[in-house]
């Protein structure tokens, strides 16, 4: 089976190379499962920034944890380093509390190039999709961070609404580096129409000794030598690609996959391709969130949860707050994490980053997450339990699902 589990690995990495992925192999990964943790890493790595600072995420959310780092960022500019910043307009508007046009001009005086991912102007229309959902985070060409997390105290401290807030962030070295670089660059030209570019921006695999210094270690016995493929999609040049991974690794799946996303809503492609991973006789764990910060979205996930329970995916219901992971872990093997939900939007709309790690030892830290959280946090749908959700609710279920059925 083991040399089975291998040639799996190799057919999938075919597969991904076939729609226009690129792996690196020399790659270092951190998984952050807690806001906390997260932003700690990070603002070491601001702190020890010397040349360039660049952050792309869906918003910055106007709050302590977000004026922080900005304030962080200001002292680094002061300094000389180059801090370049984008956020998405209509991911700013969606949040309560956005950043304003009088707030941004004070950042920007603070010398912190802060600009807006296609402002959204008249007719509003027009720019409901595609929308920049990616969180990219690239300090000196040396680390990258990215993964579900935007910059919000909620990350920390939960919303009064779902206790709370359970997501997944990762740091990475390595020549996988490069590759969150130019994807920033890009859309940094799009937006502001500066070229940016000149070797110092890719240094490649930082030296032991040039690595930024004080910021978590990846304690696995693969550190330094992972093998990876950044999933980037971009709706004009890669628009199936985050998908056809997805359906990639359902279909190469041999023995287990476990996966957590929170806006379960499914396209058809990938209900087929769960099924098929079940014909085959590969275990399916899913779980997802009992509550969700979209109110509908619970809803279309108890259609979704019910139908691939009949089909014999075990599905848990997550209720320790909000779990907005989105992590898969298949064969104990390979891992696909990064800021792509499983409904419409991701997969066919918005720009979004996703990283393929081929690694057993990154597998199983991800692996823990999901089992401690299943055992702890999680009841398990089956028929029995879905008699006992309230009839109205059952009905929701299916009149939401039927609605948005043409989306999907």
């Amino acid at each position: 089976m083991v040399h089975g589990l291998a040639q799996g690995i190799d057919s999938l990495r075919r597969a991904v190379e076939r729609d226009g992925a690129v792996f690196t192999t020399n790659n270092s990964v951190v998984f952050f499962a807690s806001g906390k943790d997260k932003f700690r890493d990070l603002f070491q790595a601001v702190r020890e920034a010397k040349q360039t600072i660049h952050m792309e995420y869906f918003n910055f959310r106007d709050d302590s944890i977000a004026n922080t780092l900005f304030d962080s960022l200001a002292v680094k500019a002061r300094e000389g380093v180059k801090v370049r910043l984008l956020y998405d307009d209509f991911g700013n508007k969606s949040n309560n509390q956005p950043i304003r046009p009088k707030r941004l001009q004070e950042i920007r005086a603070m010398g912190i190039e802060l600009y807006v991912f296609d402002p959204i102007k008249f007719p509003w229309v027009n720019h409901i999709f595609p929308r920049d959902h990616r969180k990219i985070v690239v300090i000196d060409g040396r680390v990258a961070y990215s993964g579900g997390m935007n910059v919000a105290d909620y990350y920390i401290n939960g919303k009064p609404e779902f206790g709370s807030w359970h997501d997944l962030h990762y740091r990475i070295e390595g020549d996988a580096v490069g590759e969150y670089q130019k994807i920033f660059l890009r859309a940094w030209r799009w937006t502001t129409g500066q070229d940016i570019s000149g070797p110092e921006l890719y240094p490649g695999l930082s030296l032991p000794e040039n690595r930024l210094p004080h910021l978590a270690d990846d304690t696995t016995a693969t550190a330094g030598a992972k093998t990876l493929a950044v999933i980037n999609r971009e709706p004009h040049t890669t628009p199936k690609i985050i998908r056809q991974t997805f359906v990639h690794c359902f279909d190469h799946a041999q023995e287990r996959i476990l996966l957590i996303n929170p806006y379960f809503t499914l396209s058809r492609s990938i209900v087929r391709a769960i099924k098929r991973a079940l014909s085959r006789g590969v275990e399916v764990q899913i779980m997802v969130s009992d509550k969700s910060d979209i109110p509908i979205t619970p809803r279309i996930v108890d259609y979704q949860a019910h139908r691939l329970m009949k089909a014999g995916a075990k599905v848990y219901y997550y209720t320790g707050g909000f779990h907005h992971s989105k992590i898969m872990m298949v064969d104990g093997q390979w891992c696909y994490a990064g800021s792509a939900n499983l409904d419409a939007r991701s997969l066919r709309c918005d720009y979004e980053v996703n990283a393929l790690i081929l690694d057993p030892h990154s597998t199983a830290q991800l692996e823990q997450i999901f089992i401690r959280d299943r055992d702890n946090h999680c009841f398990l749908l089956t028929p029995e339990k879905w008699k006992t959700f309230p009839r109205s609710r059952r009905r929701a279920a299916w009149f939401w699902h039927l609605l948005l059925t043409p989306w999907v």
